[in-house]
């Protein structure tokens, strides 16, 4: 009897249970709706269930399906608030905070991920002041998933703009948006699902990625966890063992070189920054760097940053034998605070054991390397004391299994896809230009695929073009980034979608650069006329069409605003060929809309290319409105 009435209690604890109206993470306290528009609102109840929202004097009702499911559209809404929104089945829920204004997805790799806190030393006055309480972010986590469609999201919620949480917002988003707010005088959320280092083909969903044969296989292929699982271990197995072999190797460890009294008279000397290769060949392991840097007197005991620009691959400090930091991996920026009492009037013991992977091992040249105090710097650069602490073999990367296809979509997408907003931006690329001839139709799969999914067939598409990346080529030359460029810029003929050019903002030492708020404001320029129908120039100057004119090419664009200008006092960047599709060099000229581009070693010019390179850093051709031209080519060899 006992048992059938615990029986009986659980069955109707599940029953109840199964009756409460459930919301997703994104319909939550705090959110943005999308004005003027009609807006989605769904969740999960028992079956058959009745559902109500009221929200604004308006009640809606539905019920729910044999699966459970429900959603509501809500029209009408007008820019404003806070609000409160209640929402009943057999039980109530009531959210607050609400704000009815545009909301945006960003999306991408790294470049969009990058947070405030990355780019603080451009933009301390700015994380210094930010506050705004209409414009939201909600953060979409990290995950990914090839076997299951999610339905909703593990974790997130919606937050304003604030002192405490500034530094870990997405720079481009958070630029995107403070420049949108004031124009618009409405209320702006940022809905912020990006992974760095993703490929474009991880957020596209399996039914749309079916037409690209290899990397659907690959997403089968993931779809066995036994296949993961073993990919997993075994990378994990190989790093283990390799960072235990050169810990057993490493001399620097056994003797004790980080604790500040180890005779360096025997070390030889580097100059920092750069790279070990010069001395000691394509080593890979550990090396120790060791310096003595003179602290004054009147500076004893000041707070003080440390600034060691970008280390290939991973970094451990210390000052007089105290350990002040670490680094794991390559591209973030060292910025370390040594703390009070570790820095001495006299000399002071800096150490640094670097640990190379694989490839060129040191320091990033064109970054900082100093000391920084209330009023006063110390510059780092100059000669180090270096010593091989342990030679190991190049370590095989690890499998990033997050990356493969279609696993970002599933996780971080689908679940946002009910969710109606006013668009999209993109940042992303960089983790395709090993291939970059498939791009342009893997990009313009993927915003078809958005665009159908959230039921918005004009969904506005705006999409950062890669900034300038890597050295500079003395001579022209072809360029896997330059070819990826002109995917991205033919993705232009997608209706609703507009380019932020950012080739003279990048930095040729950083995959990363810091200026993020270029980069958001050339998107909002876009946004204003794809987006908000404005009668503006969405972007720099495009290629439109050439002739020849005798010795000369003549070049026509779009997007001139009042016309074309240079930055600097000759035009740049532009090289010509002949038929034997051997570029040099050439001279352009502006005259009005149109350049005209030629050189004495070219007699009969068939084609010309503009910035085509991996870092067009001479590219200098703008419109009269600031904005960079796109590069291009006039020849398809």
């Amino acid at each position: 009897m006992k048992n059938l009435l615990l029986l009986f209690i659980s069955i109707c604890f599940f029953q109840i249970s199964q009756a409460q109206v459930r919301l997703p993470r994104l319909v939550s306290d705090g959110m943005v709706l999308q004005r003027n528009s009609n807006v989605n609102v769904w969740g999960w109840a028992s079956k058959g269930e009745p559902v109500s929202i009221h929200f604004l004097q308006k009640t809606y009702t539905t019920t729910a399906d044999q699966n459970g499911d429900w959603s509501m559209t809500i029209s009408g809404l007008k820019a404003g608030g806070p609000f409160e929104m209640n929402i009943k089945g057999k039980n109530e829920i009531v959210l607050k905070d609400i704000y009815v204004g545009d909301v945006w997805l960003a999306s991408g790799q790294s470049n969009m991920e990058l947070p405030m806190s990355r780019v603080e030393p451009r933009y301390e006055d700015e994380i210094a002041t930010a506050s705004n309480n209409e414009l939201r972010f909600f953060e979409v986590p990290k995950t990914y998933d090839f076997n299951e469609v999610h339905q909703d999201l593990e974790s997130g919620h919606w937050a304003p703009v604030s002192q405490e949480n500034i530094r870990e917002l997405s720079a481009v988003a958070y630029f995107f948006a403070k420049n949108l707010y004031p124009r618009y005088q409405i209320p702006i959320g940022i809905i912020n699902s990006s992974l760095g280092g993703s490929p474009v083909e991880s957020w596209i969903s399996e039914e749309a990625l079916k037409k690209f044969p290899a990397p659907y296989e690959e997403f089968q292929r993931f779809q066995n966890k036994s296949y993961r699982d073993s990919i997993a271990e075994s990378d994990a197995r190989r790093m283990h063992q390799w960072y235990e072999q050169l810990q057993e190797k490493d001399k620097g460890v056994r003797e004790g070189w980080s604790n500040g009294t180890t005779k360096t008279n025997n070390w030889d000397t580097m100059k920092i920054p750069g790279y070990w290769a010069s001395g000691l060949g394509n080593k890979n392991g550990s090396v120790w760097f060791q310096r003595q840097v003179e602290i004054p007197k009147d500076l004893e005991g000041e707070p003080v940053k440390l600034l060691l620009g970008r280390i290939v691959d991973a970094d451990s400090v210390f000052v007089n034998g105290t350990y002040v930091g670490n680094t794991t991996y390559q591209y973030p920026p060292r910025r370390y605070q040594i703390p009070s009492g570790v820095l001495n009037a006299g000399e002071n013991t800096f150490t640094i054991r670097v640990i190379n992977e694989s490839g060129q091992g040191g320091f990033v040249p064109d970054k900082p390397y100093k000391l920084v105090f209330p009023n006063r710097e110390i510059d780092l650069k100059g000669p180090w004391k270096y010593q091989l602490g342990g030679a190991m073999p190049a370590l095989q990367s690890p499998t990033f299994i997050r990356w493969k296809p279609v696993g970002l979509y599933n996780a971080m997408i689908n679940p946002i896809t009910p969710y109606t907003m006013k668009g999209v931006i993109w940042y992303q690329g960089e983790s395709n230009t090993g291939n970059p001839g498939q791009y342009k139709e893997l990009f313009t799969t993927m915003i078809k695929d958005w665009r159908q999914k959230f039921r918005q067939e004009d969904l506005p598409f705006l999409f950062v073009q890669l900034a300038n990346f890597m050295e500079s080529k003395d001579t022209p030359q072809d360029s896997n980034w330059a070819r990826l460029r002109e995917a991205q810029a033919q993705t232009l003929s997608v209706p609703n979608t507009g380019m932020a050019v950012t080739i003279d903002v990048g930095e040729w030492n950083d995959i990363h650069p810091l200026n993020k708020k270029a980069v958001g404001d050339r998107l909002a320029q876009a946004a204003r006329k794809v987006a908000y129908n404005e009668d503006v120039v969405p972007g720099g100057p495009l290629y439109k069409s050439s002739r020849v004119s005798g010795d000369s090419i003549v070049i026509s664009f779009n997007n001139t605003a009042e016309g074309l200008k240079t930055k600097g006092k000759t035009l740049q960047g532009f090289a010509i060929a002949g038929k034997d599709h051997e570029f040099v060099w050439a001279t352009a000229e502006i005259q009005g809309d149109q350049v005209v581009v030629y050189s004495p070693e070219v007699k009969d010019p068939v084609a010309v290319r503009y910035g085509w390179d991996d870092n067009p850093d001479t590219a200098n051709l703008y419109n009269s409105e600031g904005l960079p031209a796109s590069p291009f080519r006039t020849d398809n060899w």
